[in-house]
């Protein structure tokens, strides 16, 4: 039997930060309901969006040669997001069209995802952004924030794959913010697929840059297959604890820093009927305590249907990222959670080994929990 002393802590830190979609979409009241019940059934503490420094935010704006910045847009975000006791985790993203680079955009809202074309520029921004929200939430509560450079820069869809461009973009980032104060939380580097970690930490480490965190985001479909590929067909080469073992590699690479999954789900197409399948609870369930120990934080992308990053179906049921559908319906994903969310503290060992079938016991003050899945991949036959 296993001693209490031995039990390694669970800190629900899948409930650490849920993923949001786009950020005027925190501006509806729909978004907001959906969000509001997420945090209060399933326990969620912070939200993370694409976009807050897009045009459509209107972060920052231009008549002739004069700048304007206006944070109105993200303060009603935020100011909601405290009411019902939840924090932002900040993804500092994507470039306002004034200070861009060039033109490329992603997504239908036409996201500008090139470098500044003057990176001290950038640096007022931020440092002007991140000085009004101290001085309007005070300094002890943004303290409890965290702010994320960029999203996915290792990919060509949101800036091309130079790590010399991103290296640069966090640099004067995380200067900007440390420049407001010292105890702030930056990290990085924000990537798909795990990718980046030792040369952005070698990076920080040479050039005497802050590091609080690392964050980078990983799907069962990451790298599967060929571009284009069903779902199935992506997973034919993985296995059932494929994010397990990524989590176990960047954990080592990541050494004492606090590691956060920003982005992870069933599968990473935007369209798949296994978001919305009874699949979907036992893969969540499974991956979530099989990541305990390794991460810090597990962000679930998203908690909803009202998400628009290709077009925004009017389908009750389209295989969507989220946990609630658009009408919020809750999902078999959004019952896994709810299950998660009433677990102890203390994950005592199971022995046992079965093809599909897995199994932990989680013990709490008041009482104790056997959790059992049964998860297999689409190809093989689950257990009856």
């Amino acid at each position: 039997m296993t001693s209490k002393a031995d039990a390694p802590p669970t800190s629900h830190f899948w409930e650490h930060t849920i993923g949001g979609g786009h950020a005027t979409l925190a501006l509806r009241a729909d978004w907001q309901a959906q969000l509001k019940q997420t945090h209060d059934d399933l326990g969620m503490r912070h939200v993370r969006f694409h976009g807050i420094l897009g045009d459509d935010m209107g972060t920052l704006v231009s008549e002739g040669s004069e700048l304007f910045y206006s944070f109105f847009n993200t303060d009603q975000i935020f100011d909601f997001l405290l009411s019902i006791g939840m924090k932002p985790l900040v993804e500092l993203s994507f470039m306002p069209s004034i200070l861009a680079s060039g033109d490329k955009t992603a997504f239908h809202y036409h996201a500008n995802v090139t470098p500044p074309k003057d990176y001290a520029q950038w640096a007022v921004l931020i440092r002007k952004l991140v000085s009004h929200w101290v001085n309007r939430y005070v300094l002890s509560e943004v303290r409890q924030w965290f702010f994320e450079v960029w999203n996915e820069p290792n990919l060509t869809v949101f800036g091309g794959d130079k790590q010399s461009d991103y290296f640069k973009l966090y640099r004067y980032t995380a200067e900007a913010i440390k420049g407001v104060d010292k105890r702030l939380k930056v990290g990085g580097p924000a990537t798909a697929e795990n990718a980046w970690i030792d040369d952005f930490l070698t990076f920080c480490k040479t050039n005497d840059l802050s590091a609080d965190f690392v964050s980078t985001h990983h799907y069962p479909t990451d790298a599967f297959g060929k571009p284009g590929d069903d779902t199935v067909t992506q997973l034919a080469d993985s296995t059932r604890s494929i994010l397990r073992e990524q989590a176990r590699e960047v954990r080592k690479k990541a050494g004492t820093l606090p590691l956060y999954y920003t982005e992870w789900c069933t599968s990473s197409n935007p369209r798949d009927a296994m978001h919305d399948d009874p699949y979907a609870a036992a893969f969540i369930v499974k991956t979530i305590l099989e990541a305990n120990g390794l991460v810090q934080g597990y962000s679930y992308w998203t908690f909803s249907d009202i998400f628009e990053e290709n077009y925004f179906p009017s389908i009750p049921f389209q295989g969507g990222f989220g946990l609630l559908n658009i009408h919020g319906i809750a999902k078999p994903a959004y019952r896994a959670f709810q299950l998660l969310h009433e677990l102890g503290a203390e994950m005592l060992p199971v022995e046992g080994k079965h093809k599909t079938v897995d199994a932990w016991f989680v013990r709490g003050d008041q009482h104790s929990t056997l959790v059992l899945t049964n998860f297999a991949l689409p190809e093989v036959a689950r257990f009856d």
